[in-house]
């Protein structure tokens, strides 16, 4: 968020944005996409700030939630056990209560700032989580009193506008994380927030609305390198790069609106050029605030339009993929809603909202199927939506279930959002169960599995998706492969015990949501044996590594 510097300025960027929430377009809401909500813990004093995450070397994540009284430490591990473990007070309660806190981790310690006078850098031992977080102190060396941000990169610590300096100053925690040492400072201009990557320094001056590089080679002395104009009427709040570093991605968050996540191409430092610029899908009058980078995604904390994920693989061409709400009372010019974002090794998502606290967020696995007996041709859509279960099974014997979702298949997309909490990256078989189809995996050379990056499969598209092809080509134009019908007693072959099973049923005029009804009529009749006949005719059992 941006800092105004006296009481004045606050007043007056107080006035400035109430007329904005006042006067703004409330662009209609657009349902929640390809993310899902696994916990939301609001149960401090509000507003809540920045968010940040801690991976410990046993492999559970921890949420780190700024609170207007202090700093929530989370447990977000288990997604069915979503909880609080810690919690460190402001360094002068009561008085030491701020509208924004930030922090970052180095090794097993978090540090801490926030614009309380004498609040200096609080700085948190994690190693002895899960059980407990410790307190360390407050580092506060002479003429050091409060910071607006803070950034980190190796064993340095790089504060923005403090006390100590309008600009960037650098802290060395190479002899002693729990003893900063001060080396070089950069102070020609205010820098309110700045990436580092390579020793160098991305910083965002948001009142001359300028992007400044830093050389940080030498922590002693830090020189410019370039400066561009983020556009005119910009005010740039933080940035991030490309995973190749020839992009540079810039937030807007004060100036003229709109208030745009921008991209520029950073290739040349003699000759940066603008390549594009984002906006959430339909709504142009939310402000945006953070962005981070992860792989091809630049995952976004946009105030009132809450989280948004962007594929950035074409950075002329920005791809809304998913989001979620944090927000959903309106899409307003305000300082209302998402504040940061952090994504884990799970693929979890942790993001701060002003008003409601911490949300964890994941995507969906997005997977396609059709059933046999369900499939029209002539409508190329199934005659009704069913429930599949999916499962991540390791690649090799005894291929053991890592991970396993509900979902219901759409009969006009033959899609299904499943939700895996569990599984971490790795090469997996998606095996599929519907209630009267073969069970059917995926594809014999397995399914590289990320959690954090946006995931589908479709088994409809060639029977080349399924282990040992085992699909029917139930349409030529367009081509549309399904499982096999007729497994009703799931013992993974279809013969005359499912057969006789179809056929009592028909016998005794089973209707409604019956497992012997194949085609989906919601009536066991002839038309369903015919199909389990025809399979079994053709000895179709599923075919398993």
């Amino acid at each position: 968020m941006v800092n105004s510097k006296t009481p004045m300025k606050k007043f007056l960027f107080f006035l400035f944005f109430s007329f904005l929430v006042i006067s703004g377009n409330t662009t209609a809401q657009l349902a929640n996409k390809n993310m899902y909500l696994l916990s939301n813990q609001n149960t401090h004093l509000t507003p809540y700030s920045a968010v940040w995450g801690y991976t410990a070397p046993d492999g559970r994540e921890y949420a780190i939630l700024g609170c207007f009284d202090g700093t929530s430490f989370v447990d977000i591990t288990d997604a069915d056990n979503i909880h609080q473990v810690g919690f460190v007070l402001s360094t002068s309660p009561g008085n030491g209560n701020n509208l924004w806190r930030e922090m970052k981790t180095y090794s097993h310690y978090a540090y801490i700032v926030s614009e309380v006078a004498n609040s200096g850098i609080q700085i948190v031992d994690l190693q002895y989580l899960p059980d407990s977080v410790h307190y360390v102190k407050k580092f506060l060396p002479a003429g050091y009193s409060s910071t607006h941000s803070i950034s980190q990169s190796g064993p340095y610590l790089y504060v923005n506008g403090a006390s100590i300096g309008q600009g960037v100053t650098v802290y060395d925690l190479t002899a002693d994380p729990e003893t900063p040492v001060k080396r070089g400072a950069y102070n020609n201009d205010y820098i309110h927030d700045c990436r580092i990557v390579n020793d160098t320094i991305y910083s965002a001056n948001v009142y001359i609305g300028k992007v400044s590089i830093i050389n940080a080679v030498n922590k002693n002395s830090l020189n410019l390198v370039t400066s561009f104009t983020n556009l005119p009427g910009a005010g740039p709040h933080n940035t991030a790069l490309t995973s190749d570093r020839k992009y540079l991605l810039v937030t807007d968050e004060i100036g003229t609106a709109p208030y745009r996540l921008k991209i520029w191409n950073i290739e040349d430092l003699g000759n940066i050029t603008f390549v594009s610029a984002w906006q959430p899908t339909g709504i142009t009058t939310s402000i945006v605030h953070n962005v981070e980078t992860y792989g091809n995604y630049a995952l976004v904390a946009h105030y009132s339009s809450g989280i948004r994920l962007v594929d950035i693989s074409n950075p002329a061409a920005p791809n809304e993929v998913a989001w979620y709400d944090t927000y959903p009372s309106d899409n307003n010019q305000s300082y209302e809603g998402c504040w940061g974002v952090y994504m884990f090794p799970s693929g979890k998502i942790a993001a701060s909202d002003r008003s409601t606290g911490l949300y964890v967020v994941k995507t969906y696995f997005n997977i396609n199927a059709a059933m046999e007996g369900f499939y029209n041709a002539g409508s190329n859509s199934m005659i009704m939506r069913d429930t599949v279960r999916a499962y991540l099974r390791e690649s090799i014997a005894p291929y053991a279930v890592v991970d396993s979702s509900k979902s219901v298949i759409d009969s006009v997309s033959f899609g299904g959002s499943f939700k895996f909490n569990r599984a971490v990256s790795g090469t997996y078989y998606i095996v599929l169960k519907h209630r009267n189809c073969i069970e059917t995996w995926s594809k014999a050379s397995g399914f590289s599995y990320d959690p954090m990056k946006m995931m589908s499969y479709d088994f409809t598209v060639s029977d080349l998706q399924a282990y040992g092809n085992n699909m029917l080509l139930v349409d030529n134009s367009p081509v549309k492969y399904a499982m096999y019908s007729g497994d009703v007693n799931k013992d993974g072959s279809i013969e005359l015990d499912d057969i006789i099973a179809i056929y009592t049923s028909a016998y005794n005029f089973t209707s409604g949501y019956a497992v012997c009804d194949l085609n989906g009529d919601n009536i066991v009749n002839l038309s369903d044996n015919l199909i389990a006949y025809n399979n079994s005719s053709s000895f179709v059992s599923s075919v398993t590594p």
